[in-house]
């Protein structure tokens, strides 16, 4: 391991655009059912769906979280939904997968979706035994990242040291909340969707922009 990872007991990764590239598009089909979602919901057209549904992913953290503030959602009729998407456009990354396996310790799921949709995810890239335990939205109790409260809760559920856990993610928002407590943070900056105006990455410590690559780099140090 890489002396200057040495200390990292716990791997925690997003989900979406994090283990799988986003040249899949998987998330720009969930994007656009979120998008359809509200304009069914509040009998919007799409230009002022689109609006709305951008307003309360920057405000909230996720859409869902403002529809559910704003006009009471039920979380689970709008995953189900908004999660019926064609996964046929993830492919198995024999690399990550290889990476993953050599890392030493726990290694968790981190993310704004849900347990059963994640663990699709985690199936079609042969990920499916790589993990210990998916922390979803339904265990922040609908407070989703950047939620300071999501973090402290994960690392709550599975008595992590956040000083010996490190985090990975596509959103670079989200990475400051885990840079707060004391997680080791890694962006992977892909060209996802960030929040307009959201310039600092003062809290990012890695900067990557193939995860597989880079968990082999680190691993390949010591070997």
């Amino acid at each position: 391991m890489n002396p200057a990872l040495s200390h990292v007991r716990n791997w925690i990764f997003d989900l979406d655009n994090t283990l799988y590239p986003v040249s899949a598009n998987l998330f720009a089909m969930i994007d656009a059912r979120i998008g359809q979602y509200v304009q069914n919901l509040l009998g919007l057209d799409p230009v002022a769906a689109h609006k709305v549904q951008k307003g309360y992913f920057h405000a909230h953290g996720t859409t869902l979280a403002g529809l559910m503030a704003e006009h009471g959602t039920d979380p689970h009729h709008y995953l189900a939904d908004v999660h019926d998407v064609d996964m046929s456009v993830l492919e198995v990354n024999e690399a990550l997968v290889e990476a993953l396996a050599k890392l030493p310790g726990r290694k968790l799921v981190f993310t704004n979706g849900d347990a059963p949709y994640a663990s699709k995810v985690l199936d079609r890239l042969g990920l499916g035994a790589s993990f210990e335990a998916i922390h979803d939205v339904h265990a922040t109790q609908y407070r989703p990242k950047p939620d300071p409260q999501a973090y402290q809760g994960l690392c709550d559920a599975y008595d992590l040291d956040p000083h010996a856990s490190l985090f990975v993610e596509d959103m670079a928002r989200n990475l400051a909340p885990a840079k707060a407590i004391g997680m080791t943070t890694v962006w992977i900056d892909n060209g996802s969707e960030q929040v307009p105006g959201d310039a600092d990455r003062s809290f990012i410590d890695y900067t990557v922009t193939d995860l597989g690559a880079w968990l082999h780099s680190i691993l390949e140090t010591s070997e």
